[in-house]
């Protein structure tokens, strides 16, 4: 049942993204590249789109960049460029969005569902040997809601059984991975092949759908490029090499997400300075356990996911914000294996354990870089009202 709002000043509105005020602060250089677009007339493949790629590349360390349509491509085009046969198998987390298997399955390929880290969310390396088998040819590792999973331990095991890794990087643009030598090196940049998505809701959103792929290899930039433009090679019009996809970013999301990234580290650092805040005000609240810190990887904040000690909880709570005008979400409430659509692999419930508790009982509050101290107090001040009430 849910209980009185917070007696605080009421804030500002809250939202749980607020793109309005973060387009309102850089409007200027939104129209500014909105006007240069529509001057030059390049609507496909135009300049913006090759200047976005290098601008990416040099904020990723170098990493050789390929636009693409949206952050599902770009996991199918990698998946396309492993040139893998039908059947042949792709580890992936049991506890993510869809669209990580839909780019195996989608293929012919059968994805085989690995356990996470209760935790950190992420795939479990340990998890995702016992997954190994005769078919297995790659990993696809999701950095969800903004922190990387284990690349160390990943990286190892894809290099010592042969296979390919792949990162999912939608959620986790500009976090950092350190391995054990004290290097460091971008998320996405580690394995074979990185992803990422541009969708508006993202770090580094578009205003319209958007994707890109990364990857340290001159030759596996090459096939991306040709696999995304139906096959064709760099300046080989109507010579069709490979069978391929229609996968461009649309030259205005480019001119639009050159401007975004300019101001990416100073929304990074304001997500983390929100997340700081919530951690201090809940950290100590029992029944509840805010985000665990991977060891080796920054966190860049795409969601603040709390875990609730049981499923009522966790939907009284939701239900209690509600009331109080405190949106949230629960990312994701259904885990892969028990979507209608992927019954054919044959899992069974009760089979993921750990990415079935937390489907019932993750829930993500407001993180925005536009939330104020006010807005983050008034949250949190929130969610220890239910917790108080309902005896943890």
């Amino acid at each position: 049942m849910p209980v009185s709002a917070p007696r605080l000043v009421s804030p500002a509105p809250i939202r749980l993204l607020d793109l309005p005020a973060q387009h309102a602060a850089i409007q200027p250089e939104l129209d500014a590249a909105l006007q240069r677009v529509l001057r030059e007339g390049a609507f496909i493949q135009g300049p913006d789109v090759q200047h976005f790629a290098a601008e990416l590349s040099q904020y990723l360390d170098g990493a050789h960049v390929v636009p693409c349509a949206n952050g599902t491509d770009a996991l199918q085009l990698a998946l396309m460029a492993l040139e893998l046969q039908p059947g042949d198998e792709v580890i992936v987390p049991a506890f993510t969005y869809v669209a990580t298997a839909e780019a195996a399955a989608i293929l012919g390929l059968r994805p085989v569902l690995a356990e996470v880290d209760p935790l950190t969310f992420n795939l479990d390396p340990a998890a995702a040997e016992a997954a190994i088998g005769p078919r297995t040819r790659a990993i696809m590792a999701v950095h969800l809601y903004g922190q990387c999973a284990d690349l160390t331990a990943l990286r190892a095991l894809a290099r010592q059984h042969g296979l390919a890794l792949i990162e999912d990087t939608a959620q986790a643009i500009g976090a950092t991975w350190q391995f054990p030598d004290g290097s460091t090196q971008p998320a996405g940049t580690v394995g074979e092949v990185g992803t990422t998505s541009f969708f508006p809701s993202k770090n580094l959103g578009a205003l319209g759908d958007g994707g890109a792929l990364f990857t340290r290899s001159e030759a596996h930039a090459a096939q991306l490029q040709e696999l995304a433009n139906h096959g064709q090679p760099r300046g080989r019009k109507y010579l069709h090499q490979r069978i391929g996809l229609n996968s461009r970013l649309d030259t205005l999301q480019a001119a639009l997400l050159r401007v975004k990234l300019r101001h990416l580290p100073a929304w990074t650092a304001a997500r983390q300075q929100v997340a700081a805040r919530y951690d201090a005000a809940l950290a100590s609240v029992p029944g509840l356990r805010v985000p665990a810190r991977q060891t080796g990887s920054t966190h860049v904040f795409h969601q603040y996911t709390v875990t609730l000690a049981s499923p009522a909880r966790r939907d009284g709570l939701q239900e209690h914000l509600k009331q109080c005008g405190v949106p949230s979400v629960v990312y994701y409430p259904v885990p892969v294996h028990r979507q209608p659509a992927y019954q054919y692999l044959g899992y069974r419930e009760g089979q993921f354990p750990r990415s079935e508790a937390l489907c019932r009982t993750v829930l993500s509050l407001p993180i925005h870089p536009q939330l104020t101290a006010e807005q983050v107090d008034y949250v949190a001040a929130a969610v220890r009202a239910y917790l108080d009430q309902a005896g943890q």
